[in-house]
């Protein structure tokens, strides 16, 4: 079997373990629509390379408003590596506590809003704190996590809690132990991760299930849409309503914010 025949293998297994999960994508795409159904949001936040997944949800082609992807650069802007924003200070500052206090401090939010937070260990600080404070706020939070990797691995927290202990669901990304999934002779660590291809699986799922609630509850979403599809005109005209859309409701996380 060529490395490739064994990575594309091996995300065939990641889609199994996805399609298992279909009652708890269910239940999330309930809780997410009904937020967005009340005008509000679905806030997305992933540290490190978690941060693609917020931004597969919101926005881009075949996404629509509802979410709010909360990315700070400080976490995940990897591609300087070394020196001035690099990987090291991105590695550091994810393990910051208080950190993700300060970011929730910019919204006013409230129990009608739901939470989806991204980490594929579930172990670092950011992403824990995170999820602990939309708790706090009354706010169900969604975890989406490896179990495989997650589970043998040991909290950055002095308490040794982990993302899925602050989640009132948990979504498995399906990715082994250490992400990697290719092992090659000659060579003593495996490649090749499987967690973005699988969060990026349930990411997408998650999303067809909320357009198909909001479709039925009469509120179809402004679905950003490639000109090739739907003509030039069309596709601007979707594109301004729902960034207008999105504009909207985020307006209403800032207009009472410290009042």
């Amino acid at each position: 079997m060529s490395p490739t025949q064994d990575y594309l293998e091996k995300c065939r297994g990641l889609i199994d373990k996805v399609a298992a999960q279909q009652d708890a994508i269910a239940q999330a795409a309930d809780w997410f629509s009904q937020t967005i159904l009340a005008g509000r949001l679905v806030h997305v936040f992933g540290s490190g390379h978690s941060r693609m997944m917020t931004e597969e949800m919101w926005p881009r082609y075949g996404s629509f408003p509802g979410f709010n992807p909360i990315v700070e650069l400080s976490l995940s802007f990897h591609n300087l590596v070394v020196g001035c924003n690099g990987q090291r200070q991105a590695m550091f500052l994810e393990n910051v506590s208080g950190l993700a206090e300060r970011v929730l401090r910019n919204f006013d939010l409230n129990d009608t809003d739901t939470a989806l937070i991204i980490s594929s260990s579930g172990c670092n600080i950011v992403p824990i704190e995170m999820a602990e404070g939309f708790q706090k706020r009354g706010i169900k939070v969604v975890a989406m996590i490896s179990k495989d990797h997650s589970e043998p691995s040991t909290s950055k927290r002095p308490d040794g809690k982990k993302l899925q202990d602050f989640a009132d669901l948990v979504l498995d990304t399906g990715a082994p132990k250490g992400d990697a999934m290719v092992t090659l002779e000659g060579l003593d660590t495996p490649v090749a991760p499987g967690s973005t291809v699988g969060g990026c699986l349930l990411i997408n799922s998650l999303k067809a299930e909320i357009a198909k609630r909001l479709i039925d509850e009469g509120q179809p979403p402004k679905v950003l849409t490639a000109s090739i599809i739907t003509g030039a005109e069309k596709a601007t005209e979707l594109f301004e309503a729902a960034y207008d859309e999105h504009g909207r409701r985020i307006a209403k996380y800032y207009a009472e914010l410290g009042a």
